[in-house]
């Protein structure tokens, strides 16, 4: 199951047509990721200050649906993916919400992709914690069959 987090969309997100610049997605993302943790227990400055861990960014993509606008209210979708040694992969689904609507409307998805590191870009695995918890939420978002 995904950890949502919720933002308003401010004006200093969206661009001369009023639309919210596409790099602010990738903003969301983070802030996904970081509330993703921060609901397992556990904190992204923690990663770093106590583990000596830094998760740089080796790749990001995003599917733009439909455009996010001032004052829109956004869910941000996020989900452990991929979880493999020193790699690790994040989905997203950025969504609007009204209450006038019984399903919030897709606006964009996609994926960043990690690579655990120290502080100096040097491989290393994920800590224990973090990754029990990540393979935890990975197996129960599994579908079963049966």
């Amino acid at each position: 199951m995904p950890v949502t987090t919720e933002v308003r969309v401010r004006y200093a997100e969206t661009d001369q047509m009023g639309i919210v610049y596409y790099a602010n997605y990738l903003v969301w993302f983070e802030i996904g990721r970081v509330e993703l943790l921060r609901s397992l227990g556990l904190a992204y400055s923690q990663l770093e200050k106590e583990h000596q861990c830094i998760l740089p960014v080796a790749e990001a993509s995003c599917r733009y649906r439909s455009p996010a606008r001032y004052d829109d209210r956004i869910l941000i979708e996020t989900r452990p993916a991929l979880l493999r040694g020193s790699l690790l992969k994040f989905a997203y689904r950025i969504l609007r919400w009204t209450a006038e609507v019984e399903e919030p409307a897709l606006l964009a998805e996609g994926e960043t992709t990690h690579i655990v590191c120290d502080d100096q870009l040097n491989k290393k695995p994920l800590p224990e914690k973090y990754s029990a918890a990540l393979r935890a939420m990975m197996t129960e978002s599994k579908p079963t069959t049966g």
